[in-house]
């Protein structure tokens, strides 16, 4: 199960109960009954070690490339994170090596510059790396007012004039509360992923659009694509970017996780009236907003990879745990938010980042000195489709999700 020092497992177990919580508040408002929710603990830690249950064709994945990871630095260490191909080239590039280097060559040479000036290299370069920093060392940077604020940030958010469409709920149920919802995803690798498979868990019509030049990484696509369908839009073209228009015209939903100003720059700035918009990112607010970001980089900038780690080498969390507890916070926010356009909150923005998530799990008491080994739940907390065995929902009142994951980019860009 999820064991650490500090203490993960509440940090999931309360996520997911947030998100359950939120469903029956919906369902309430709804006029549909509440479930006796049953949080357990082996599916909920299955959920959360997604990367770790998966198999394909009986084989486990490799969660991390070969240049992410912790690397030694002249006086201390650093982590990278070069899982997609752009993000490995910019490494490289801010570096100074050839595309070809390997791990060897980055070691040798990180070993050589401090974890601030390769730090401040990657930055400048779009690359992906941090300093690894003591708790205290993370309190005292700038960049430590992403702690602030509540854990979910909701406020009004500026609309279009006109009315979105009413969302069909005539044949929702219990089980599937939000059928009839539309929603746009428009996020990528674990955080943003994971809150929408929570909405489509419910019945939610969930549509991922990705631009065709960033492909995702096969086996995550496979573990968090379940329950909806992948589209594939590039929108710096003309006819395309009109499509994606229409989507977001036509939604109830719309979740992203792009960096500020990033959508802008295709006239989808403000939304239509009535949709709400959840945003998910690693930074949150603050000097750092701009930067890219993931959970082994939030956990290394802040202090929790020291924490969880020994005196020879930085550790890291059991679970890729804050960006599944944020998925789950985020969607537990999007219902609340459906919920309040029924009290005349018609258009919410809703937002959750890594590391005010990874803020909340260091502030909290209980942290345990010699923590026993995690382990992974058995197979009964699993499900076979073809050649994909992959975790159950979290929720134990589900067996399993809509549909397995379909082919990345397969279908077309369109609402059911």
């Amino acid at each position: 199960m999820l064991s650490a020092t500090l203490p993960v497992a509440e940090l999931a177990s309360g996520a997911v109960a947030s998100f359950a919580a939120a469903v029956d508040r919906y369902r309430v408002a709804h006029g549909l009954p509440t479930s006796a929710w049953h949080l357990d603990p082996g599916r909920i830690t299955a959920s959360f070690s997604g990367d770790r249950m998966l198999r394909i064709d009986d084989a486990p994945v490799q969660g991390f490339a070969e240049l992410s990871g912790f690397f030694r630095s002249a006086d201390g260490w650093v982590r990278t994170h070069a899982n997609y191909p752009h993000h490995r080239r910019a490494l490289l590039a801010a570096l100074g090596l050839p595309d070809d280097a390997d791990r060897g060559a980055a070691a040798s040479l990180i070993g050589k510059l401090t974890g601030q000036d390769i730090e401040d290299r990657c930055a400048a370069a779009s690359a992906v790396a941090v300093r690894v920093r003591t708790e205290a060392e993370w309190t005292r940077d700038a960049a430590s007012v992403a702690d602030s604020g509540p854990l979910i940030r909701t406020a009004a958010g500026s609309r279009s004039s006109g009315r979105r469409r009413s969302g069909a709920r005539s044949d929702a149920t219990a089980d599937a509360p939000m059928r009839g919802i539309r929603v746009l995803d428009m996020t990528r690798v674990i955080a943003g992923p994971v809150s929408t498979r929570a909405l489509a868990l419910l019945g939610a019509d969930v549509l991922r659009v990705d631009p065709p030049q960033m492909p995702e990484i096969e086996w995550q696509h496979l573990e968090n694509g379940q329950g909806k369908r992948s589209a594939l839009l590039d929108i710096r073209a003309s006819d395309d970017a009109e499509v994606l228009r229409d989507l977001v015209a036509t939604a109830d939903v719309v979740v992203t996780g792009y960096r500020p100003g990033a959508l802008e720059a295709f006239g989808l700035d403000v939304l239509p009236a009535g949709v709400v918009h959840g945003r998910v990112s690693a930074w949150g607010h603050g000097p750092w907003v701009d930067r890219r970001g993931f959970d082994s980089i939030v956990q290394a900038a802040t202090g929790i990879s020291l924490v969880e780690g020994t005196s020879e080498k930085p550790g890291a969390l059991p679970a890729q745990a804050l960006d599944h507890a944020s998925g789950y916070l985020l969607a537990a926010a999007v219902v609340d938010a459906l919920t309040a356009q029924l009290s005349g909150n018609d258009s919410l923005d809703v937002s959750v980042s890594l590391a005010r998530t990874g803020a909340w799990l260091r502030g909290r008491r209980g942290r345990v000195t010699h923590p026993v080994a995690s382990t992974l739940p058995g197979d009964e907390t699993t499900v076979q489709h073809g050649s994909i065995r992959a975790a159950r929902p979290a929720l134990i009142e589900y067996c399993d999700y809509p549909s397995p994951a379909r082919r990345f980019g397969s279908d077309q860009p369109a609402f059911r």
